[in-house]
């Protein structure tokens, strides 16, 4: 059975991303070599991908032109989107999922031997969070305090008791935790 598992990078202050979609200035600050190689980690455990439309068409638009390892990952694997909205989804090996996001994602999870990993994708995160569906959580917390901009964990989620697997610093000063749900 796969395991659905949520990496994100995030601020201090708990901000995934600025006042606007894509404002993400505390990537540049933390990436480097550690973060680049668990990040090919986690894509060489991956047997899937899974987004909300906007992580979708933001991360579409630059990987489908990227070059390197991370790229060759990215485009490669299978990607499900989940959107009430899109019509179609062009980029390589994806999948659309319109309604009934949990129990699809439910069933997903059924299938495969790799993980599924979502980035990104607050709202979607959300659903899935509420429903029960993370097997781990993974973030990266980096040494910078936004000021402003939007909470990965917003108000409307249900309390959860989570048990610390592994605290990674890096030399840039980010810091990796890995949780999981408590039974």
């Amino acid at each position: 059975m796969r395991k659905l598992i949520m990496w994100n990078l995030i601020t201090l202050d708990g901000c995934f991303e600025g006042a606007k979609s894509w404002d993400l200035p505390w990537h540049e600050r933390v990436w480097g070599e550690e973060l680049e190689r668990f990040s090919l980690e986690q894509l060489a455990s991956a047997d899937a991908l899974l987004f909300g439309r906007i992580t979708y068409e933001g991360m579409a638009a630059y990987w489908q032109t990227a070059q390197g390892d991370i790229a060759d990952y990215m485009n490669r694997l299978p990607k499900v989107v989940c959107s009430r909205t899109l019509q179609t989804a062009a980029w390589n090996n994806t999948t659309l999922v319109k309604d009934k996001v949990a129990e699809e994602v439910a069933r997903l999870k059924q299938q495969g031997n790799g993980n599924i990993f979502v980035f990104g994708s607050a709202d979607l995160s959300k659903t899935l969070m509420n429903a029960g569906l993370f097997d781990e959580y993974r973030i990266g917390i980096a040494p910078v305090i936004h000021g402003k901009g939007r909470p990965l964990f917003a108000d409307g989620l249900k309390q959860q008791e989570l048990q610390l697997l592994e605290s990674r610093p890096l030399s840039v000063g980010c810091v990796i935790l890995r949780y999981q749900g408590v039974a």
